[in-house]
């Protein structure tokens, strides 16, 4: 069964397929943390198969379908594809494979520049909570090369560092173009906004417990931190208040955009307590992860549930083109030469007028 695909043709995944690995990668960087090896292995099991697929499709986008491929790439959700790299990268470097988590991290930077540059170019006014996720793939970038940079002060730290900065930049370019009603209506890409923050808080949790930065640099990388992790709080407060307040129980594509969140969140709390002193983040930490697996789960049922009993239809996971709004808003189309359609007499005195004229002259 297939996850975000129609019931009766394969058309590939939408880019935004790709929150679906970052939701898993990031439980599984959780799960680690929090010491449940079996089930973190589990989810990077899932989050790796995921990214296969999707990797497996951009390729044959790439040889086959180009067009497709260039339509797609102007979407903030292209940037997923960057993000649930480094994440799954995050995770095996944790793991100890540091030769694959390099190669992931080479892949994601070579991806980077060019999705980001057509994408912030894409920008526009009323935009949902995909557009944070310039900051969020930036972000990404800058905690796989925090974790492979380790203690040596060499061309990573900075790089890591660089990436930090300009991801923080990003997040607010796109805070003025993020549409506020989108907290009450969303469909599950809203939570992307507090998201960010989050994952801007895992990657100062790591340059900040790297002995590469001392003395003021180690002091405003901690403050800076804690200002993000608390920010990140406060929009997961916000948007939960927003969900109890107007619930939108049906699955949607989109929800796999929640769960990253929820999942980041819980992480970055349990990331932070350490280098930043707060013993009490470790336990808030544990309690939001339990809480981004359940969510996960609940997603996975409703998405299992969609395809048994749903009709056909976007709103249930199935991509339409130009449907969800992680990918792209659509533009009103303009009708040209359509005429408008007749019922009844009507339309055959408009086809046949001398007939109508014959017969009142009888």
């Amino acid at each position: 069964m297939s996850i975000l695909p129609g019931r009766r043709r394969w058309a590939g995944p939408p880019p935004a397929a790709g929150a679906a690995v970052m939701a898993a990668a990031i439980l599984s960087v959780g799960l680690h943390l929090t010491g449940h090896e079996v089930l973190s292995l589990a989810a990077l099991v899932v989050s790796a198969a995921l990214w296969l697929v999707l990797a497996a499709d951009l390729t044959a986008r790439l040889l086959g379908d180009r067009g497709r491929l260039r339509a797609q790439a102007d979407t903030p959700a292209a940037l997923t594809a960057v993000a649930a790299t480094t994440v799954i990268g995050t995770r095996l470097a944790a793991l100890g494979w540091r030769s694959a988590a390099a190669a992931l991290l080479a892949l994601a930077a070579a991806l980077w520049p060019g999705l980001l540059f057509t994408v912030v170019r894409h920008w526009r006014r009323r935009m949902p909570g995909a557009a944070f996720l310039a900051c969020v793939a930036t972000q990404g970038l800058a905690v796989l090369a925090a974790v492979l940079a380790g203690a040596r002060d060499d061309w990573l730290a900075g790089a890591a560092l660089a990436a930090f900065c300009l991801g923080l930049l990003l997040y607010a370019a796109a805070l003025p173009h993020f549409d506020l009603r989108e907290v009450a209506g969303g469909r599950g890409d809203h939570w992307v906004a507090g998201g960010a923050l989050s994952i801007s808080a895992l990657a100062g949790s790591r340059l900040t417990a790297s002995p590469v930065w001392t003395g003021g640099a180690h002091t405003a990388l901690r403050t800076v931190t804690l200002a993000a992790l608390a920010t990140s709080l406060v929009w997961y407060a916000v948007l939960l208040a927003a969900e109890v307040r107007h619930p939108r129980p049906r699955y949607d594509v989109r929800r796999w955009a929640t769960v990253f969140p929820l999942g980041m969140t819980a992480t970055a709390c349990l990331s932070v307590a350490d280098p930043a002193g707060i013993a009490w983040l470790r336990p808030l930490g544990e309690v939001l992860l339990w809480i981004a697996v359940g969510a996960w789960l609940l997603t996975f049922t409703a998405l299992l549930a969609s395809h048994l009993t749903g009709p056909v239809g976007s709103r249930h996971g199935i991509h339409v083109p130009g449907d969800h709004r992680l990918e792209r808003t659509a533009r009103p189309r303009r009708l040209v030469g359509r005429r408008p359609r007749l019922g009844g007499g009507a339309e055959r005195r408009a086809v046949h007028p001398q007939h109508d004229r014959g017969r009142s002259g009888d």
